[in-house]
């Protein structure tokens, strides 16, 4: 853990996954680039992908952020920069694949800042990017990985949530969302290059349970298909985003939707979120 508490009494939003994969030094950067890329002339927004930009966006608005990472180093430069803003920020370090992780995180966070008001569940992971072209099919996918996939797209989330509903629950008000992807809709082939991310459906499927469980005790909870290549530094670097600018998401942009959905009146709230850029179909 590092940071400072919630000493101003602010409103406390978690972000799980506040770094990228795509960040300049990021697993994914590295995977498609041979090394990391520079950032420094990139706008601070979309240094750190959705989670960066997310976090960013609710400590501008005055809420106090926990930034949860698998490693603290990964959130320095993104704490700094909310600093440097003006907002309040602690990095809690919180490995999805063990229970006894996120239970301390959480413990962590309510001690050092307090119940959470808003969750954000921004996980991803890259498992299955790196293998070759022949090995596209399922019959091919280690074990190991595919248990990795379960444990961000389906434990983690259930886990996280007995973390923080019960709270929200009794307080009678709070925002539950899921940060997903056009796999969560229906269940698609893994091409080469690609993560496996079928197990994406259940993330879907447990955003709509918790809506019928929790919406009645005054929990917002939505999943918001991000449908499209997201601005980052390493996906900034990509040949394609260069060529096709128009096709790739501002983060900052994503923040702002996430945000709009924690403003909404509980008279009309949104349960699912499609954000699409404007020259592309949406994925069904």
């Amino acid at each position: 853990m590092a940071g400072k508490r919630n000493g101003k009494g602010k409103p406390v939003a978690v972000v799980i996954g506040a770094t990228s994969k795509w960040q300049a030094d990021g697993r994914n950067t590295k995977l498609a680039h041979g090394k990391p890329v520079d950032d420094s002339t990139l706008p601070v927004g979309i240094r750190w992908g959705v989670g960066g930009a997310i976090a960013q966006k609710f400590a501008k608005e005055g809420f106090f952020v926990a930034l949860t990472t698998r490693s603290q180093a990964n959130a320095s430069g993104l704490a700094a920069a909310i600093g440097e803003q003006g907002g309040d920020c602690m990095i809690v370090e919180l490995d999805l694949s063990k229970q006894e992780s996120i239970a301390g995180a959480f413990a962590t966070i309510r001690a050092d800042a307090g119940d959470p008001h808003v969750l954000v569940y921004n996980a991803g992971y890259l498992e299955g990017r790196d293998l070759p072209p022949e090995k596209e099919l399922l019959e091919h996918i280690p074990v190991e990985l595919f248990d990795t996939t379960q444990h961000i797209a389906c434990r983690g989330p259930f886990l996280v949530a007995k973390e923080v509903l019960p709270a929200m629950r009794k307080r009678g008000e709070g925002s539950f969302f899921f940060s997903n992807n056009a796999s969560s809709l229906r269940g698609r082939k893994r091409m080469t290059g690609q993560s496996l991310y079928y197990p994406r459906v259940m993330m879907r499927t447990l955003a709509q349970v918790l809506t019928e469980e929790y919406s009645e005790h005054g929990v917002h909870v939505a999943n918001i298909v991000i449908d499209g290549l997201i601005d980052s530094p390493g996906t900034h670097a990509l040949a394609r985003a260069r060529e096709n600018p128009d096709l790739v998401i501002n983060p900052v942009k994503i923040a702002e939707a996430f945000y709009y959905l924690h403003t909404q009146d509980r008279s009309c709230w949104t349960h699912e979120l499609q954000l699409t850029p404007f020259p592309t179909k949406p994925s069904y």
